[in-house]
């Protein structure tokens, strides 16, 4: 295997660090899979750096003869110092990243936002081939977007240019976002930030009703326990209050695609996360049925990323692919 050239892609989330070893083409050869380590902001660097060596070990492959390493990670971050600032999906005031993982193991290291790295992963390997205007929208643990207009990546001073997630979306501020503003689209529809909108309409439509659905009485009242996956299940069941709530999300989410299709006039929206795919029909339908209600550009065609649950780690070895050839 000496003769061939490899790359590493890094998907770091706010869950979840997927690791791809790469042939140079974009062929995976090894993927490795672990909850983020966030006992500490080193431990995160450190987490990378093992997992790197670990696949380089398992097929042979010389740690010091990779091409690159390509970390593409939700922001906010400094792209050229290669540092996570104030991650709100992160326990941390920064991340190091880059500098770490050359110095541990002696090649290139580059930071791209996730979404903006899932967009260019889309249009080398997905559904945006051949496509110059183009957005990918992530709803999962937070919410995040990457952005091709007339075939360049946006990126922005710092590389933070597609923050589609702190779009305002509630200028009444109800919810406080984990970057510690109020009103943004994450702070209302994100898998983390969920829970706090179900509890917040709970209080507003009053405990007479509240009791009444099968969701409070599933929790035992308890709604600090509340996670997205119970509000998606419980409408599933045709509870009437989550159908009522995951409805009014999907107008929440279309207005946020509404603001995207503004901002950057796509000709194609792809969405992936791990709300949006297990999800599918009561992420996307609402989308569908009211973007129009708030967009005054053409609404393009929004569908499911064909990378699934891969299309960070795509993107990664396409930013790769990019920065590091």
């Amino acid at each position: 295997m000496s003769g061939k050239k490899y790359l590493v892609g890094v998907d770091l989330g706010g869950t979840w660090v997927r690791v791809v070893l790469s042939d140079f083409p974009g062929h995976f050869v090894e993927k490795a899979n672990e909850k983020v380590d966030k006992t500490r902001s080193e431990a995160v660097s450190a987490q990378l750096i093992r997992l790197v060596r670990f696949l380089c070990k398992k097929h042979g492959v010389d740690v010091r003869a990779l091409r690159g390493v390509s970390i593409a990670s939700a922001g906010p971050l400094d792209m050229e110092r290669g540092i996570l600032v104030n991650p709100p999906n992160l326990p941390f005031d920064s991340v190091m990243l880059t500098e770490p993982v050359k110095e541990a193991l002696g090649v290139p290291a580059c930071l791209v936002n996730d979404c903006a790295a899932a967009a260019l992963g889309e249009t080398t390997f997905g559904a945006a081939r051949g496509i110059e205007n183009f957005v990918y929208i992530t709803i999962s643990t937070g919410i995040g977007g990457g952005a091709i207009v007339n075939g360049t990546l946006l990126l922005g001073k710092d590389g933070n240019g597609h923050e589609v997630g702190h779009f305002v979306i509630d200028y009444q501020g109800r919810l406080t976002c984990g970057c510690g503003r109020r009103g943004h689209w994450e702070a209302y529809c994100s898998g983390r930030n969920m829970p706090n909108y179900v509890r917040m309409r709970f209080e507003e439509i009053g405990p007479k009703t509240v009791r009444t659905s099968a969701l409070y009485k599933q929790l035992g009242g308890d709604l600090s326990q509340l996670c997205a996956a119970d509000l998606f299940n419980a409408a599933r069941r045709r509870d009437k209050l989550p159908l009522m709530l995951v409805a009014e999300i999907g107008v929440l989410n279309a207005i946020g695609f509404a603001n995207a299709t503004n901002a950057y006039d796509p000709s194609l929206i792809t969405v992936g996360g791990t709300v949006t795919l297990k999800n599918v029909k009561a992420v996307l339908a609402p989308i569908r049925k009211h973007v129009s209600d708030y967009a005054i550009n053409r609404v393009p065609e929004i569908k499911v990323t064909s990378l699934g649950e891969n299309v960070g780690v795509y993107g990664a070895v396409a930013a790769a692919l990019k920065y590091l050839s």
